[in-house]
């Protein structure tokens, strides 16, 4: 990863920060999302496994130092912060909802408190690598939602926004819910179920679908998934119920799905294959699976791909990333926006989930005041993981219990009435006193 992948003026500011002396000051940021798409009931937190793997890998190569030193924004940098940066390490410390955590608006979903160069420069891509998973594992929780215990796949890699991003999705995809991926390259990194056998090419290649359907038995055996609509489904079905077995099942892709699918489960079972299976896909998305569920479609497993891999009806999140206090000179400052429509609270914060609400609250207050669970987790401290992160299994069991135990109104794909997210009197305190000290003087 490398340590030019941010905004260019996180680095303009690191320079004037360098040039003022103000780098031994420690200052807090605070990553959020201000407010849910309107298609959204909660967000499943994803991304911090990347998050803590760019802290600690942070470093500015001799090449990328060079390319700074020629840009004309620098020309009046002084020579000293070039070495500055050449030394520059992550030595912060990072706070963060464990991933898979359903959060809500205004809600921390992570926290750096470091020197203030290290914490302005890794804002950019904390907010890119924390809402492209959010987004994707919360679009994925809805499929799993409406899919009421069906397999959901993440199928969108080759719609994906990059190839980058389409290893990313099928993660956060898993993260969110889904059964597995299509993509080979985040099975093997990440450990997570790969699905897949052959494309409507295979069928073609061959001029002949049983020949092809024979080839394909034969490598793959019991793994073996049919694609029945290259030419007929009807047909198709009829073909692999002729191959008997070893068979996983049949694939359909396009027309009436549902329609079909009756057809198909009516054929393989009069064959004798009453356990195998009949999985969905074409352009599939929460709502399409919610239909043939509720339908009564015998349909057993649905791919999802472009709408979930680019979370299509909500392709963005109003993610921010503000600094909420500075350390500086022996004393605390706190730090909040007041500006329309952008407000932040100052300090840094805890998430307090009770039975019924959220409650946000500063770090510093007592949590028996609240008698709900601390949400936000140290995760990085002085620079060092301060334990191994957990399993992607894991993460994934965790983030399904945690979705099961919602109020069910927000299990639901519609608009519901917005879960209570509350802050604490004293941060409301500490943020009036804030603003008062920004009056000017009358």
């Amino acid at each position: 990863m490398s340590a030019l992948n941010t905004d260019l003026y996180e680095l303009t500011m690191a320079a004037g920060y360098f040039v003022e002396r103000k780098t031994d000051e420690i200052a807090t940021f605070e990553l959020s999302v201000r407010r849910l798409p309107e298609a959204r009931n909660f967000l499943v937190a994803a991304g911090l496994a990347q998050a803590v793997e760019y802290l600690r890998e942070l470093k500015f190569q001799p090449e990328e130092i060079e390319y700074l030193r020629g840009l004309a924004q620098f020309k009046q940098t002084p020579p000293e912060f070039f070495d500055f940066l050449a030394k520059l390490r992550f030595t912060g410390d990072l706070f963060a909802l464990p991933e898979g955590t359903p959060v809500f608006a205004n809600e921390p979903i992570a926290i750096v408190r470091a020197p203030l160069v290290e914490a302005q420069l890794v804002e950019t891509y904390l907010l890119s690598t924390f809402m492209f998973q959010t987004m994707v594992a919360s679009k994925a929780a809805r499929c799993v939602l409406a899919a009421e215990g069906r397999p959901i796949v993440e199928f969108g890699s080759r719609r994906a926004h990059s190839s980058g991003a389409g290893v990313l999705a099928g993660r956060a995809a898993f993260v969110g819910g889904c059964s597995g991926t299509s993509n080979a390259e985040a099975g093997m990194r990440f450990d997570i179920p790969v699905f897949g056998t052959a494309a409507h090419s295979w069928t073609m290649a061959f001029g002949d679908e049983e020949r092809s359907f024979r080839a394909l038995q034969k490598l793959l055996g019991e793994s073996t998934v049919f694609l029945i609509d290259t030419y007929d489904t009807i047909e198709g079905a009829h073909l692999a119920a002729q191959m008997g077995q070893p068979i996983w099942g049949v694939r359909i892709d396009s027309g009436d799905l549902a329609e079909s699918a009756r057809q198909v489960r009516r054929i393989l079972d009069d064959a004798g294959l009453r356990e195998a299976k009949i999985f969905a896909t074409n352009d599939l998305d929460e709502y399409r699976v919610a239909e043939f569920v509720k339908a009564g479609a015998p349909l057993d497993a649905f791919g999802v791909g472009t709408q979930l891999a680019v979370s299509a009806d909500a392709p963005a999140l109003s993610a921010v990333y503000k600094m909420v206090e500075l350390k500086r000179d022996g004393g605390v400052y706190y730090t909040a926006k007041f500006s329309s429509d952008k407000i932040t609270l100052p300090g840094a914060k805890q998430v307090y989930r009770c039975a019924d609400r959220d409650v946000v609250a500063h770090y510093s207050e007592c949590p028996d005041k609240y008698l709900g669970e601390p949400l936000v987790r140290p995760i990085i401290a002085q620079g060092e993981l301060i334990e191994a992160l957990p399993s992607l299994t894991s993460i994934q069991k965790r983030s399904l219990a945690m979705i099961a135990a919602l109020p069910e109104r927000l299990q639901q794909l519609e608009r519901a009435q917005p879960y209570q997210v509350e802050m604490s009197p004293h941060l409301q305190a500490m943020a009036q006193s804030v603003r008062e000290e920004m009056q000017p003087a009358k």
